[in-house]
């Protein structure tokens, strides 16, 4: 009987150390984000759980806004577009990597962009804000442009 006892207490640790290592081999960090491996992102510093990558087209406003509230990665249901701070607070000068449309973007790596414009979900008329990742600067443009992509974020608390 006590044999039996060790092997099942044996057997138990082993699976929970596998697992551990598993979960843990699927997460990335940079120090302040950490990747969770499940297409989310989370930022250390705000709280905030971002998608690992943009929508990854060109897109316009009210489909950009339309994807993030659909957007389901990590099994979460309440995906929102951005605001303009919540992206300026993504910005970093001292990271930088090509997006795909082939232009440097200044934010972790864990967050992969296609390009250098993401929505954000302040409007006024027909406008809608929007982020430039390659200089930090926040814009305004016709929310029927097609050149901004689409980010979402939710809180992580």
């Amino acid at each position: 009987m006590r044999s039996l006892l060790i092997r099942i207490t044996l057997v138990t640790f082993l699976f929970v150390f596998f697992i551990s290592g598993q979960l843990q081999a699927r997460q990335k960090s940079d120090g302040r984000f950490i990747a969770k491996g499940n297409g989310t992102v989370l930022d250390t510093k705000t709280g905030l759980m971002w998608a690992a990558k943009d929508n990854g087209e060109d897109i316009d406003w009210v489909d950009a806004k339309r994807y993030c509230e659909n957007y389901r990665r990590g099994s979460y249901t309440d995906w929102r577009m951005p605001t303009q701070d919540e992206l300026a607070g993504l910005f970093d000068w001292a990271k930088s990597y090509k997006s795909d449309c082939r232009i440097i973007v200044h934010l972790t790596e864990l967050i992969r962009l296609s390009c250098t414009f993401v929505w954000a979900s302040e409007t006024r008329s027909n406008d809608a804000a929007h982020f430039h990742f390659r200089v930090g600067q926040r814009g305004w443009c016709d929310q029927s442009d097609h050149l901004p992509r689409a980010l979402p974020v939710r809180s992580g608390k």
